[in-house]
């Protein structure tokens, strides 16, 4: 029984006649993909969140959690080219460690992956959701959730549908699509950088710190720090592995994975800190602190309405981006396990266009119905969690393999690996235990539950040569 917990998979990829996905992808399609998923509701929504949490001291937040990223980004870039593979942490850690190790990094990339895209599908409904209303007087109990009183939030489940209609139709076509809008959400940004920089006032970067850095609950009961606001501004970050899940599409995985995941991290870190210093500068942080629109706050506060009509334009228009490219990560998951059997195999087949179809069709419903009718309010920090896990993993893969097998050909090498993947796996876990004690809470019951599901039926069937 040990062996085959510990079996590894030894023959990547698996382009058999049928399975094997079709090779569309350029490295600025690559870099669009992870700007794309970086850049999203993150930045626009959990500023205010982290401002809460941390007051100005947010800049150090961002900081941080952009340096542990950028610490797993370059072991993934490093993983990618070894390993060009669908699957992203799922089969590196397959190949390296062994399969019930993949199979919970695998559990929780779905974990994550789902979240986020129900998660950004409900925060772009409740853009459109007004314009839906004043334009085509569509009930509001069809565009929220039960949460919100609602019955289904048809305009979540909309959202979902075209972007698994881009999807079907091709992943080349899907991404040309992506890039463009990249460019919408980028502009919108860096207005908002030239509107609210030349308003920065010292004064409102005082008290910097006024909770500390290390987590710990409040008088008012709410967990503050540093790092407590690290741990949540953290999902703005990642999406750059949604890069290494579409490595069997990618023209030359040797040259466009590496400047796909690293170019798209270090352009994300710097637009980041650029914002978030532009923000808290501007006006006191305390007036956007949990402001589920902060930056289109600040923009109002410093008088220029039409500027933050335009960034919230912008956000309808570009937001669809981050669902693309976890979309598109969540699917190539799915795809990478039913094709090793752990998932069942019939939903690895390819149509004509080289697409996953079947499990394209079966994301679409999942993330549909997350997004439809499940209040995700305490649940999202689930997808940093699942993240967080997926990162160590890799981290954890890049330096086994620098031990096992030092000479093997590597088209990028991390630099200093052992004190980069000391980073990342120790960020990585400092950063999860900064996590609500309720989500890590969570976070093992979904695991519990993986690990039926793998017992009762993924052992049993799959195929790791």
């Amino acid at each position: 029984m040990t062996d085959s917990l510990l079996r590894r998979k030894t023959i990547v990829p698996d382009r058999q006649e049928g399975h094997g996905l079709a090779r569309t992808l350029g490295w600025p399609h690559l870099v669009a993909l992870g700007v794309g998923a970086i850049v999203g509701t993150g930045i626009l929504t959990l500023i205010g969140v982290g401002a809460d949490k941390a007051g100005p001291a947010v800049i150090v937040s961002f900081l941080v959690a952009g340096l542990i990223c950028a610490c797993a980004a370059l072991a993934y870039a490093e993983m990618a080219t070894m390993i060009p593979a669908s699957g992203s942490a799922y089969t590196y850690s397959y190949v390296v460690i062994g399969e019930l190790i993949a199979w919970i990094v695998g559990w929780s990339l779905i974990l994550e992956y789902s979240l986020v895209v129900s998660a950004v599908a409900v925060g772009w409904s409740g853009y459109a959701a007004p314009l839906l209303q004043a334009w085509a007087n569509v009930p509001m109990d069809l565009m929220q959730g039960p949460e919100l009183g609602g019955i289904v939030n048809l305009p979540a489940i909309a959202i979902i549908a075209v972007v698994a209609g881009m999807l079907l139709y091709g992943t080349r076509e899907s991404a040309t699509v992506n890039a463009i809008l990249v460019v919408v959400k980028i502009i919108a940004l860096a207005v908002f950088v030239a509107v609210a920089l030349p308003a920065f006032d010292a004064a409102n970067l005082e008290p910097f710190s006024p909770f500390g850095f290390a987590k710990h609950v409040a008088p008012d009961g709410v967990e503050r720090g540093i790092m407590a606001a690290a741990a949540i501004i953290f999902f703005a970050f990642y999406g750059f592995d949604a890069i290494a899940t579409a490595a069997e599409e990618a023209k030359n995985p040797d040259r466009d994975l590496k400047i796909g995941i690293v170019g798209s991290m270090l352009a994300c870190v710097a637009i980041y800190v650029l914002v978030a210093v532009a923000a808290v500068g501007a006006i006191s942080y305390s007036k956007f602190a949990n402001s589920p629109e902060p930056l289109a706050l600040i923009l109002r506060e410093l008088g220029q309405p039409l500027a933050a009509k335009y960034l919230a334009i912008s956000a309808i228009v570009a937001l669809p981006t981050v669902i693309l490219a976890f979309f598109f990560g969540q699917s190539r998951i799915f795809f990478t396990m039913a094709r090793d059997g752990l998932l069942p195999k019939g939903l690895a087949r390819i149509s004509g266009r080289g697409t996953p179809v079947r499990i394209t069709i079966f994301t679409a419903i999942v993330v549909a119905i997350l997004a439809g009718f499940i209040p995700l309010d305490e649940l999202a920090a689930l997808a940093n969690a699942g993240t967080l896990a997926a990162f160590t993993a890799v981290s954890l893969c890049m330096l086994i393999m620098r031990r096992r097998a030092p000479d093997a050909p590597r088209t990028f090498r991390t630099p200093m690996p052992w004190v980069v993947g000391g980073i990342a796996v120790l960020g990585c876990l400092y950063l999860f235990f900064s996590l609500p004690a309720k989500t890590q809470i969570w976070f093992g019951i979904w695991n519990v539950a993986g690990l039926a599901v793998y017992f009762a039926y993924a052992r049993r069937n799959a195929v790791a040569g």
